[in-house]
């Protein structure tokens, strides 16, 4: 199983929140619920085909798709974290920058390969940023869009997050 569950208060509202347990791609040390996913890829004279199924692939059942692209030169995406959650982004095209951050660790990795991809568990803060001319992203979640699930201010997130883990 990739996911434990656990019980976070979060502005006076219990939430069902999930983490990532399962070791990562090759032992990197990433910040905890985050993940690099790496899909089948069919490559023949035809060109390269990549799949994923949700509950197989990614460890939750698909209730949104949404694709980022067009993103000016020194713009950012993201810049938040989701209470509840969950989400997997891949680079369908070109390459960008993304941090991750728990509260405790945080890293940037760089996005390049339609198949490999990013599992972000629910509370993980991310940015992307550095879009290449012509990227496309496509990502996965695991809720609807809900506006109120969002932390967007990371000070405050920071604070949230150092709050639960004590």
């Amino acid at each position: 199983m990739f996911f434990t569950n656990y019980a976070r208060k979060v502005k006076g509202k219990i939430y069902l929140c999930t983490k990532i347990t399962e070791m990562n791609m090759n032992d990197e040390i990433l910040p905890r619920g985050v993940q690099r996913i790496q899909l089948p890829q069919n490559v023949d004279e035809r060109g390269a085909l990549s799949f994923l199924e949700g509950g197989k692939d990614i460890p939750f059942k698909v209730e949104r798709v949404f694709w980022i692209t067009d993103v000016p030169e020194g713009q950012m995406r993201g810049a938040h974290a989701h209470w509840t959650c969950h989400e997997a982004l891949f680079p369908v095209t070109g390459s960008f920058e993304i941090e991750v951050d728990d509260g405790e660790r945080c890293c940037t990795l760089q996005m390049n390969r339609p198949n490999e991809g990013i599992l972000i568990s629910a509370g993980v803060w991310c940015e992307l940023r550095h879009f290449a001319p012509g990227t496309a992203c496509i990502v996965m979640a695991s809720q609807p869009y809900d506006a109120s699930g969002y932390a967007h201010d990371r000070d405050e997130w920071r604070r949230m997050v150092k709050d639960i883990a004590s």
